[in-house]
């Protein structure tokens, strides 16, 4: 960061200088603004852009954190904790799995643009979004919802199938 004048300040963000005028508070949001998309537009680019796959696996992500948030803080019945209550210590180990869950997908988005493919971002994103649609499914089953037989089926069928992974 340098100073041009008394009102005016610069700062260096890799090859461009983005210069606030200090005075006018309207004129230094809309640069703040601006950094910020630029910043998200670069890290958007990363992980292979925002498409509709992206944003879905944001959002559900943020559902399954914010079930499973309601289901050990209103109902204390989370499967994570000896007494089913809110752990912080658990919350932030979700977020981290979601983290990596994130990163997963950055490097799909890489090994893509080495190989000139979208298939491996795209997988990812597809595996991640159904494993965070089981978990919702079952934080809401957990709270009481009722489910069409369909679904409780299905998801029997796939617990089982995780507990004869787990006895091996």
């Amino acid at each position: 960061m340098y100073t041009t004048d008394k009102s005016t300040k610069c700062f260096t963000l890799g090859a461009f200088c983005v210069t606030f005028n200090t005075k006018g508070g309207h004129k230094m949001k809309f640069k703040i603004f601006t950094i910020i998309g630029i910043i998200g537009s670069y890290i958007a680019s990363l992980f292979g852009g925002w498409d509709a796959g992206m944003e879905t696996l944001i959002i559900f992500m943020s559902v399954d954190y914010i079930t499973g948030l309601v289901e050990a803080g209103v109902f204390h019945k989370s499967t994570k904790t000896k007494n089913g209550r809110l752990d912080s210590k658990i919350g932030w180990k979700g977020l981290s799995r979601k983290c990596v869950t994130m990163l997963f997908v950055l490097l799909g988005a890489r090994i893509d643009l080495m190989t000139g493919s979208n298939y491996v971002r795209n997988a990812f994103i597809i595996g991640f979004c159904a494993n965070e649609f089981l978990s919702i499914i079952e934080n809401a089953k957990s709270m009481g919802m009722k489910l069409p037989p369909v679904v409780d089926d299905a998801l029997e069928v796939l617990n089982k199938k995780k507990e004869g992974k787990n006895a091996e």
